[in-house]
Order: structure tokens, then C-alpha cells, then sequence
């Protein structure tokens, strides 16, 4: 009886201690750490004030509501947004350096820069694509076209003595004006400014016959007949200017024009998944906001807020035809 109980006192001994060196085991493994536990910084790589400055501050708010933290926007501007996006692909991958910025930035660059600081596809992960941001097409009132293929027989027909603009070289508006130019053998001269507000001037003035530009600068001026919209980009018409048909459904349906660029969220390359997670779970939520799609809306874009594995997809979709366009207009920098 005595050696009975002394025996299973000694096995009932040592299974608390395996349980408890399990214990210990488990207490020994680093617990993963909680996100967020400081301020995130929103790294957006052009100066206050424009439309991805606009939605920068929209989402911020948003999601610091929703993670309990605040969510600092950090404007960096410069270089065709190279400098705020190095930023964030130098950064360490935990979390509270993010990215949000344009197409130029995180996907066009690399063809245009013969020196990039960094390799988007290697240096950054791709979060969501926020919006789409297609452009409105618009023409000087004194140009006699009022749809896209009675502009491109006008600029054919006008070899040499057209001029059109952009809001800088290797933007969109300039290849997709040199695409045209180039496939109509109009031989139009490019005029590259330093944003769009004095482009769209000198288009209201004469100076130029013709641009691409953004809805947020381009509405109240089509809305007073100081220019005319001629179309819009991409495959789906704005909410600002639903009577605005695309150029894709007036039966011009090539690459340069149905492509658009977008507004997206990226961060440093190398962020733990539990992390992406969640910040991509806070976003499908915030994209439901009243306030946020209102202000998606109102800067000419389109709310999209995908997923991570839907932005690669659409990246390497796009790549070829960014890549061939840059190409086309020999628009190489240093």
C-alpha cells in the first residue's frame, strides 16, 4: 500500500514537472510583439496640398481612429517622388514607416531613371491600391474637336504646330502626349511644367492647344467653358464628370489611353504578414466610410482599396505597357 502510493506520488511528481518545463518552454518563446504600440509615420513623397496629399490625410485619420495611434503624414517632396519613397524602402519593415504615393513613384520610375536609389519590386511591398486615378483629356476652346477621334484628325492634320503639356517630364500626361503625337506623326512640341496649375493657365491662355491633367484641376474650368474635355482615361467615367465619356468607350481603345495611374499604400519590403494583415484589414473597412469615398470621389478619383496579392497582380499587368510608353517617348533621366 505504502509503495503504492509512494510510486504514484513520484509519476504524479514528475508529470507537474513536465508541465512545468513545458510552461517554461512555452514562457521562453518571445511573444509577438503588438502593432501598433507608437505613432506611425504615412511617408507621402509630394508637397501638401495636392489630391494624394488630400487622401494621404484622409486615410490617416481613418485608420488612426481605428488602431488607436496617430498617424503623422510626412510630406517628401522632390524628384518625381524618389526622395519620400527611398525613405520608406529604407526604412526597417515594422510597421510604422508606410508609404503612400503614385504610380510615378512605386511603378513608372524605374523605366524613366537611369539611376533609381531604389528597386520598387525588390525594396517595396505593395499594400493596396487605394484609388484609380485616371485624367481628363482637354483641349483650348478654339480647337474644333469635341471627341477624341476628331482630335487626333485635327492633330494629324496639324503636323508640327501643336503644342501640349504635362505637369513634368516622364509624367503621364507627358507620354501619353507624346503616344499621341508620335502615332499621328503630328510632331507636337512638349511643354513640361512644374505641376499642373500653370499648365492649366497657359492652356486657358492659348499657350497650349491641349493636355492631360487631373479632374481636381481641370473641373471648374470645364464647368465655366474655359476648356474643353475632350475624355477621360482608363475604362470607367469619374463621378465628378459622369457626362464625360472615356476615350476607351469612343472606340479608341489602345493601351496608353485605357491605362491609368493610381494612389496606393506600400511599405518597406520584408513586413512580417501578421502585420500586412492587418493594416490591409483596416483598410477594406475604412473604404466603406462615407467621408472617405466622398473625398476619393471629389479628387477625380476612383476607390478601389485591394488587396495585396490584387495590387501585384495589376502591377505586373501594367508593367509592360508603363515600360513601353517610356520608350516610345524616349523619356530617359538622370
Amino acid at each position: 500500500m505504502g509503495t503504492a502510493f509512494h510510486r504514484r506520488d513520484i509519476l504524479q511528481g514528475l508529470a507537474a514537472l513536465g508541465g512545468c518545463s513545458l510552461l517554461g518552454s512555452a514562457l521562453a518563446q518571445p511573444a509577438k510583439a503588438a502593432w501598433p504600440t507608437k505613432p506611425i509615420r504615412l511617408v507621402v513623397p509630394f508637397n501638401a496640398g495636392g489630391a494624394t496629399d488630400i487622401i494621404a490625410r484622409t486615410v490617416g485619420e481613418a485608420l488612426s481612429k481605428r488602431v488607436g495611434q496617430p498617424v503623422v503624414v510626412d510630406n517628401k517632396g522632390g524628384a518625381a517622388g524618389i526622395l519620400g519613397t527611398d525613405t520608406v524602402a529604407k526604412a526597417p519593415a515594422d510597421g510604422y514607416t508606410l508609404l503612400l504615393s503614385l504610380s510615378t513613384s512605386m511603378l513608372i520610375n524605374q523605366f524613366l531613371y537611369t539611376k533609381l536609389p531604389y528597386n520598387p519590386q525588390k525594396d517595396l511591398l505593395m499594400l493596396s491600391q487605394i484609388a484609380a486615378a485616371p485624367v481628363t483629356l482637354v483641349v483650348h476652346p478654339s480647337v474644333p474637336a469635341n471627341n477624341i477621334k476628331e482630335l487626333l484628325a485635327y492633330v494629324k492634320s496639324h503636323k508640327g504646330k501643336l503644342s501640349y503639356g504635362s505637369w513634368g517630364t516622364g509624367s503621364y500626361a507627358h507620354l501619353a502626349g507624346s503616344y499621341m503625337s508620335k502615332t499621328m506623326e503630328a510632331d507636337m512640341a512638349h511643354v513640361a511644367y512644374k505641376g499642373e496649375a500653370p499648365m492649366i493657365q497657359d492652356l486657358i491662355g492659348g499657350q497650349l492647344q491641349l493636355c492631360f491633367s487631373s479632374a481636381l484641376n481641370t473641373k471648374p474650368f470645364i464647368d465655366s467653358g474655359r476648356i474643353k474635355a475632350i475624355g477621360v482615361t482608363g475604362r470607367q467615367r469619374m463621378d465628378i464628370l459622369p457626362k464625360v465619356p472615356t476615350i476607351y468607350e469612343q472606340g479608341v481603345q489602345d493601351d496608353a489611353y485605357a491605362i491609368f495611374g493610381w494612389v496606393a499604400m506600400g511599405a518597406p519590403a520584408g513586413l512580417p504578414k501578421d502585420i500586412v494583415d492587418q493594416i490591409y484589414g483596416h483598410l477594406r473597412e475604412i473604404i466603406k466610410e462615407p467621408k472617405v469615398l466622398e473625398r476619393i470621389a471629389g479628387a477625380g478619383f476612383l476607390p478601389l482599396m485591394n488587396s495585396p496579392e490584387t495590387f501585384r497582380e495589376n502591377y505586373q499587368r501594367d508593367m509592360p505597357v508603363w515600360k513601353a510608353l517610356a520608350e516610345a517617348a524616349d523619356a530617359k533621366l538622370d
